[in-house]
């Protein structure tokens, strides 16, 4: 159908005749994703009469299909400025059941109005700053909270649940202050942690344990599945700094109690591996915004038939986190979106707790028997982790080089002797430690156990690729002294000519551990001296 006879038609008025055109219209562009250029002013037309027939009183049929009408058209973001006005968004929000006036909130009763309503919303709110902007002035997310709060008495479709929360993820991603003022006046980690709890069906064993129905869990239902994955993104967004600031003993409580549901997450699967790969990357990624002293709920329960224990500690959900990298490590897509999430966990875990850093160790970072290949060589989870180090991508080696620097409990020998100085040398060179030694940290003083394979080859162990390495002829092998000083001098020479050139330059090791210029170092050194010479009286 022609876009100006609709326009001509919609301006009439007559709801009936508007109806049957808009029917039609949406039936040809339901699967619309592009739009022509030059009915660009027609479409803006049309939209501009669409939300004011909507403000009209109509009937829900005829609400319903004016409503899908306008979520083809805010498909094209070109044509977002008729909806992006506070008159044009109070409309929508009002027939989403979500307009916030005087604390008092408008109910629309038909079902099928609100979750076109809320269709509109998202798209336009993901595509417009200025509808962001003004959703965030007309506090649309305090009438949001409030039917969230209502999801346990009023019997809401899926669907309706579903665009609530995913408007709230939209909200809280876009907006910073609709971020806060969800988590700090609306009090939105604990109204999101219940219908967390809610969606899941949990029962309570003890106070931070969830209980589960035999060893292994039915699936969680597709509808909960994606209703928990919205919610986990409404966490992780409003929860972004807890991590990085102290918390009473109030919030604390609240954050273990989400901790225990996330951990109930990781221990249950979704409708598919695809889903529950997703399900569980949620739920990383919110485990690493929880204070560190939050996380101890990762090993509160009880050790079952059936656990995984280790030094009498149930280590169920490390050995599913350890599971999880492993996975992603091997599947080698996007590393730094979705290795840094699970190896930073792993890692503050490690750090804060003896039993999951000693249960990390014994399981990546065994006693060494192969001392014939590079550590980076192979396919044990060691292998994978090493090989990492020396990834292009700055964050990917950070992390990987601290998860394992943390199970070496940050020494430097020990932390050599499983990767190589080679591989362990960025690290060690940003942390100031190239020539030994050991952070500072609260770790046990229990020794490093060395199987009779390491020991009988430790002597010949180069520590630079962190392997035997075959025995090479020496070049030098029948040279005169003469010649010997000769192919000396030519090779200071070309390290000279590539200093001067400045192709590279050469690097020394300061007192303090630091890498730092060599002709540094050398200067330092001729103060040092004329000093010295000076205190003794001589010129």
């Amino acid at each position: 159908m022609e876009l100006r006879t609709m326009v001509v038609t919609v301006e009439s008025g007559e709801q009936d005749t508007v109806l049957k055109v808009l029917q039609i219209y949406n039936q040809e562009k339901s699967q619309c994703f592009t739009f022509e250029d030059h009915e660009q002013e027609e479409r803006k037309k049309l939209a501009q009469l669409l939300i004011k027939f909507l403000e009209r009183e109509l009937q829900p049929a005829c609400q319903v299909t004016c409503l899908e009408s306008i979520r083809i058209l805010s498909r094209d973001k070109h044509c977002l400025d008729p909806f992006t006005t506070r008159e044009g968004l109070k409309t929508l929000a009002r027939h989403a059941g979500i307009d916030y006036s005087e604390e008092v909130i408008r109910e629309i009763p038909d079902l099928d109005v609100i979750l076109e309503a809320l269709k509109c919303l998202c798209n336009i709110v993901f595509s417009s700053c200025r509808a962001q902007e003004l959703t965030a002035e007309a506090r649309l997310v305090v009438g949001l909270t409030e039917r969230i709060k209502l999801y346990n008495e009023k019997k809401l479709p899926h669907e309706v649940k579903f665009f609530d929360l995913r408007l709230l993820f939209l909200l809280t991603a876009l907006r910073v202050d609709i971020r806060q003022q969800l988590a700090q006046e609306l009090r939105g980690i604990s109204l999101m942690t219940d219908t967390l709890e809610l969606t899941l069906g949990v029962k309570w064993l003890d106070p931070y344990e969830v209980a589960t129905e035999g060893s292994l869990p039915p699936p969680l239902p597709r509808q909960e599945t994606e209703r928990a994955m919205e919610i986990l993104k409404v966490l992780f967004n409003i929860t972004f700094d807890s991590g990085k600031r102290e918390v009473d003993e109030e919030d604390a409580a609240l954050y273990r109690h989400l901790g225990a549901l996330l951990r109930h997450c990781l221990m249950i699967s979704a409708d598919g591996e695809d889903r529950t790969e997703e399900f569980h990357s949620h739920t990383v990624n919110l485990l690493g915004n929880l204070p560190l002293k939050c996380l101890d709920v990762l090993l509160t329960p009880k050790v079952r038939p059936g656990s995984l224990e280790y030094m009498g500690v149930n280590m169920d959900a490390v050995s599913i986190l350890l599971d999880f990298l492993e996975r992603r490590l091997d599947r080698g897509h996007k590393l730094k979106e979705s290795l840094t999430p699970v190896l930073n966990l792993l890692t503050e875990s490690a750090r804060a707790h003896r039993q999951t850093r000693k249960f990390l160790k014994a399981k990546v970072l065994p006693p060494l028997r192969d001392v014939k290949n590079r550590p980076e060589v192979g396919n044990l989870l060691r292998n994978k982790l090493v090989r990492l180090m020396t990834h292009i991508d700055t964050d990917v080696k950070h992390c990987a080089a601290e998860f394992l620097f943390v199970l070496c409990k940050e020494s430097v020998s020990r932390f050599v002797k499983y990767t190589g100085y080679g591989n362990a040398a960025g690290l060690l060179a940003a942390r100031g430690l190239m020539a030994g030694g050991r952070e500072e940290g609260e770790y046990s003083e229990d020794e490093d156990t060395d199987t009779e394979e390491y020991k009988e080859a430790k002597p010949n162990i180069n520590p630079v690729t962190g392997r035997v390495e075959e025995k090479l002829p020496n070049p030098m092998e029948g040279m005169t002294e003469e010649q010997k000083e000769y192919e000396a001098m030519k090779l200071v020479n070309m390290f000279d000519k590539l200093s001067r050139q400045q192709v590279i330059q050469p690097m020394g090791i300061s007192p303090s551990g630091n890498l730092t210029p060599l002709e540094n170092v050398v200067h330092e050194m001729a103060e040092e001296r004329s000093s010295s010479d000076s205190d003794r009286g001589l010129d």
